[in-house]
């Protein structure tokens, strides 16, 4: 069984930081891709950031220079790191684990933390 546990949201003021954590547990953490997605209050989920088997990292143009994924696979756990939040990061954020062995993708996503940013 599959599990993604996202930890590490809840409210802080514009400025401010987090570190967002996500525990896998069900998959072969070190070969899956990692990512963050988040999805603000009547918008589609979004991409924030991902991070692939060789740590080769990517990320949204608004989060760049700000935010930085990173993991863990000792710990089978992925991170980001929230600086100079916005109340444009206010958002639910979801952690994802994706892995592709054609025909078949491997997708998995976490129940998601909320991050709010206060003004």
């Amino acid at each position: 069984q599959v599990q993604l546990v996202e930890s590490g949201g809840g409210l802080v003021q514009v400025g401010g930081s987090l570190r967002l954590s996500c525990a896998a547990s069900g998959i072969t953490f070190s070969i899956y891709s990692m990512g963050w997605y988040r999805q603000a209050p009547g918008k589609q989920r979004e991409l924030v950031a991902t991070i692939n088997f060789a740590s080769t990292t990517n990320y949204a143009n608004s989060v760049k220079g700000r935010f930085t994924i990173s993991r863990d696979n000792a710990k089978n756990t992925v991170y980001l790191q929230m600086d100079g939040l916005q109340p444009e990061d206010t958002a639910v954020y979801y952690c994802n684990a994706r892995y592709s062995t054609i025909p078949t993708i491997h997708d998995y996503w976490g129940q998601g933390t909320q991050v709010t940013v206060s003004s």
